[in-house]
């Protein structure tokens, strides 16, 4: 029996983005938890609003509670109605949207899911054509990656590549693993079920629109490609602050901590997009070829030099906002004596032509002065000062790319006030998303759910990057399992980290910005 393709209906033509996804079965592993509620479901339903799904469209959450579709719609109407940015709910896209979301009940471990599963989305081939495509996504923790994959194997939900004409492919969130061992022991254990090309890691930083637009700014504009590079560029800045604290998420803190959670995914994805060559082309494998070349060429930091290049911090008492905040020892499920990392600094090298003996200093914190996510690149000093500036030196340029919340992107430099007088004053070129484009900009789950649907897999992590982020992030944690058992030094909640980062990047000359 053929499957009808509303997709590929005539008069649906104009209605559609170019970008629509195929037709297609999203599963959600995991549904009933805070991601489904908070993102998936919320970038879903503004992907309807925008008209970039596909006439045959389902989603279907999988979870061990017991429910019915009825209060499995319900509920993720209500986190649509708190979370989504279109607000409020229309109506009649929430009408039709919902008609395509159902649930599925049981444990990840029983056989009896994956069968229940099966009928179901055979079921929905017929009445939602979906033409036998699934993107499988698992919103779950990694320690039930494997018990999935090897559940969805069993039951013959993962076709061959391209098999009959229909795909599958498979999303898993972060983190990937914990240290380097555990990530290539998953990628062995999903690359037994699914061929790489089918396989999603996915990391929602790459999915903001200013880290998209990076490639852009340096590729599609020659005045800054010729100056990206060691001759011109005195260091790099990369700035991924929180100004909340865990949030109630202290068992799972205490078993990950910020390096883990934060550096090896989204700061490290950050500097291979700013450091990076210019791809062959735009498509997935040249570009991750680009940033897999960064990664490889980071210099390893032997045991002895992790202390003077790596600096950890744990936010103490302090004030957010007027607001006294307890420490993190201080918050539930976390252990007195915790010598868990909620913030670190780190000096890194890539060693190679274009960037030998550039500093790019990172760093990444919980409960700081301010939310904010930056790159900033500092150009070199000018040679020979000319004019006499008040502080005997004119202050260097500075580009800066604001990855959130004020998307945007400013240019720092210096200029001559009005006056009889030759005085200097730093001032700055400022673009802003929401004032060019609108403030309504899509959010980072909304492109790359919608990439997936496509197959396209740019924005996505590819087993070798993962691996190689692990891979220089691991000698890190073997030098701290040897260091002395004193805990972090701690930093006031609401400061911007501990005194012993600020040395960090003064030893060489330098100081961190305060965006």
């Amino acid at each position: 029996m053929t499957t009808p393709n509303p997709s590929k209906n005539p008069l649906r033509s104009g209605l559609i983005e170019d970008r629509t996804g195929d037709a297609c079965a999203v599963v959600i592993f995991g549904a009933s938890g805070d991601l489904t509620r908070r993102k998936l479901m919320p970038a879903l339903y503004n992907l309807a609003v925008g008209r970039a799904l596909p006439g045959g469209f389902a989603v279907v959450g999988v979870a061990r509670r017991e429910k019915s579709h009825d209060a499995f719609r319900s509920e993720m109407k209500d986190g649509v109605g708190q979370f989504s940015r279109r607000k409020p709910i229309d109506p009649a896209v929430w009408g039709d949207f919902e008609r395509g979301i159902s649930y599925v009940r049981g444990s990840f471990e029983d056989p009896q899911t994956y069968a229940d599963l099966k009928g179901h989305l055979d079921q929905l081939d017929v009445e939602r054509g979906t033409r036998g495509n699934r993107l499988f996504y698992l919103a779950v923790p990694p320690s039930e990656f494997d018990t999935i994959a090897g559940g969805l194997r069993e039951a013959k939900l993962v076709r061959a590549k391209e098999a009959d004409g229909a795909w599958t492919r498979v999303v898993f969130e972060k983190p990937f693993g914990e240290d380097l061992a555990s990530c290539r022991a998953l990628n062995e254990t999903i690359a037994s079920v699914f061929d790489e090309s089918q396989v999603y890691r996915i990391d929602h930083y790459l999915g903001k629109e200013t880290v998209q637009n990076l490639l852009v700014f340096r590729f599609a504009n020659s005045l800054f490609e010729p100056i990206w590079n060691r001759q011109h560029v005195d260091h790099v800045q990369i700035t991924v602050a929180e100004d909340i604290g865990i949030e109630g998420r202290g068992k799972f803190y205490e078993q990950t901590g910020v390096t883990r959670d934060v550096v090896q995914n989204h700061l490290m994805q950050l500097l291979s997009l700013v450091a990076m060559e210019p791809p062959i082309s735009l498509a997935a494998d040249a570009v991750r070829d680009e940033k897999v070349k960064v990664l490889r060429s980071l210099r390893p930091m032997e045991r002895s030099q992790v202390p003077m290049n790596v600096i950890r911090g744990q936010y103490g008492r302090g004030f957010v906002r007027a607001e006294e905040l307890p420490g993190y020892r201080e918050e539930p499920d976390v252990a007195p004596d915790s010598k868990v990392e909620t913030y670190v600094a780190m000096r890194m090298h890539v060693d190679n032509w274009r960037w030998s003996g550039v500093p790019f200093f990172v760093r990444a914190g919980k409960r700081m002065a301010r939310r904010v996510t930056e790159i900033a690149v500092q150009f070199n000093k000018v040679p020979h000062t000319l004019f006499r500036a008040p502080d005997g030196g004119i202050t260097p340029n500075v580009l800066a790319l604001r990855i959130q919340p004020d998307e945007g992107i400013q240019l720092r430099f210096t200029s001559k006030e009005p006056g009889q007088q030759t005085i200097l004053r730093d001032v700055a070129m400022d673009f802003r998303y929401g004032t060019s484009f609108g403030s309504n900009t899509p959010e980072a789950y909304e492109r790359l759910l919608l990439d997936a649907m496509r197959g396209e897999a740019t924005l996505f992590t590819r087993r070798d990057e993962v691996e190689q982020q692990w891979q220089y992030i691991d000698r890190v944690f073997d030098a701290w399992k040897h260091e002395a058992s004193a805990p972090p030094p701690t930093y006031a909640s609401g400061s911007w980290g501990p005194d012993q980062a600020d040395d960090l990047i003064a030893r060489d000359g330098r100081r961190w910005r305060k965006p």
